[in-house]
């Protein structure tokens, strides 16, 4: 009954986490516009997701906090391999190229998590699976506007776009790992981040972080807030998710991010959507339908 359960809301919970990345450029804005970098940002949220969890789990989950010496290396892959790579690797690519063409070759990731599910986890690909990645890559590619613009490609952009979506995919690998070795949802974000925040620490501007985030009681609430919204809920209801879902399938759902990120700029930053960009929502809405109607393998 409780794995029915798991299955029933294992769709919500993947589409929730996605909606919820897709708000993350809200918060960025508010921190890029009082001179704060992209790493910068990027440890922001690391920091802030360990103080929410850590507080939380002190004081109601305190066994959650303990691991196995023998399965950090699960941890080191979410934190290092997955959420400072991909984060270093998309900034990167947005600065050799531009951020549209960085938006698509990040949005290799879903391929990337087949392949790989498939070579260690033994997930099949299907036709449904397949056809649902192509609908969904092809409508970031009309949802981020990259056709039709003047855009400049080279060897390096390349390797770190793909880079990124390397990176964005590894966080469902090794968070795979993670669950096969009984860990909870929470547990898996707290260690990532923690791993991530250590992991960022030398390459931030640590005096404007403190400025900004003390410079108002509205900030310091801001700062948890953008922990809690932009971190903490997404990665443990997509970790739920997994629980039940295959990685190639959840990566495909996730996908919803760039759909609701172009929404909002639209609703709340008055920004214009072309045909295209109404083509690019509609094949990523199909994809999603394809995902989740019967049979869902064949």
């Amino acid at each position: 009954m409780a794995k029915q359960k798991k299955r029933t809301f294992a769709v919500p919970a993947i589409l929730a986490a996605g909606s919820l990345w897709g708000s993350m450029g809200l918060f960025v804005r508010v921190y890029n516009a009082r001179g704060l970098q992209s790493m910068d940002v990027v440890a922001i949220r690391a920091i802030a997701t360990v103080i929410a969890m850590f507080a939380f789990m002190i004081f109601f989950r305190r066994e959650l906090l303990r691991i196995r010496l023998r399965d950090l290396w699960c941890f080191l892959g979410t934190g290092i391999g997955s959420i400072v790579f991909f984060n270093y690797c998309y900034f990167k690519t947005i600065s050799l190229t531009s951020m549209s063409v960085a938006a698509v070759l990040l949005y290799t990731a879903p391929a990337i998590v087949m392949v790989l599910s498939r070579i260690l986890f033994g997930e099949r690909f299907t036709v449904r699976k397949v056809t649902a990645l192509v609908m969904t890559f092809v409508g970031c590619i009309f949802v981020t506007g990259i056709i039709g613009d003047a855009v400049s490609l080279n060897a390096a952009g390349i390797l770190t776009g793909l880079g990124s979506g390397l990176g964005y995919a590894l966080y469902s690998i090794f968070s795979r790992y993670a669950i096969d070795r009984g860990y909870h949802s929470l547990t898996i974000s707290f260690y990532t981040f923690l791993v991530a925040a250590v992991t960022t620490l030398p390459f931030i501007n640590g005096a404007g972080i403190w400025s900004v985030t003390v410079s108002s009681g509205g900030m310091i609430a801001f700062f948890l807030v953008f922990g809690v919204i932009s971190t903490v809920l997404p990665y443990t209801l997509y970790n739920y998710g997994l629980n039940t879902m295959e990685n190639g399938r959840a990566s495909i759902i996730a996908s919803v991010e760039p759909l609701v990120a172009t929404l909002l700029g639209i609703v709340i930053f008055h920004e214009k959507m072309s045909l295209g960009g109404v083509a690019g929502m509609a094949l990523i809405l199909g994809a999603l339908v394809l995902c989740n109607t019967k049979p869902a393998e064949k």
